[in-house]
């Protein structure tokens, strides 16, 4: 296997760090983008039961003590109660996109992995296709060892760039309809809480 990896010649070693980052980033996003960590469903509702009830500094003090993308959201809108619903939304809003932002960090790699490394299996196949004509060239079409060199490089580095372009690509778009989700999450509660705001009373 790795005298067939190293037979792809220089270009195979930025697409196998393109496979290695691809891999890290989309296991690290996994983890952090998982609904226990960023948008509770238990959480949503305990801090709606809360302001329904009107114990909005309950409320706040869950709020804080959580580490969660639902807890900052949601915190906003019980800290702002009292306030025309339109300033409340703007305020969830700037702190949803900032939200946004963290959860979509390093998606944007795997994006541009999944361009790059096609690419760079394109350019081995040049290079290999290189060596090819190099060797017709020097000695012929009679020596078909030095061909068949050439051509390996070629194909090895196009399946080897398809090979981690391919899964980068699905797992780009798996990330951000995930991201997607959650962000929908956030605002079906957050228009749930501002609701229960409206028909609360501060205590």
């Amino acid at each position: 296997m790795l005298e067939t990896l190293s037979a792809g010649g220089p270009v195979m070693i930025p697409i196998a760090l393109c496979s290695i980052v691809a891999v890290a980033v989309f296991l690290e996003r996994t983890w952090a983008l998982r609904r226990a960590r960023v948008a509770p469903r238990s959480f949503a509702l305990q801090i709606l039961a809360l302001a329904e009830q009107g114990r909005f500094d309950d409320a706040v003090a869950a709020c804080r003590s959580a580490d969660t993308a639902a807890s900052r959201v949601l915190a906003i809108a019980v800290e702002n109660r009292g306030r025309s619903r339109a300033v409340i939304k703007e305020r969830i809003e700037e702190v949803g996109r900032r939200e946004a932002a963290e959860m979509e960090r390093g998606i944007p790699v795997l994006g541009t992995i999944a361009s790059i490394a096609p690419l760079l299996g394109l350019l081995g196949t040049v290079g290999g296709m290189i060596v090819t004509f190099q060797a017709i060239q020097s000695s012929g079409l009679g020596n078909v060892g030095s061909l068949a060199g050439g051509i390996s490089q070629a194909l090895i580095t196009t399946f080897a760039g398809l090979t981690v372009g391919i899964p980068a690509v699905v797992a780009n778009r798996w990330l951000l309809s995930r991201v997607d989700g959650l962000l929908l999450d956030l605002e079906e509660a957050s228009l749930a809480l501002l609701d229960a705001l409206e028909g609360g009373e501060p205590s």
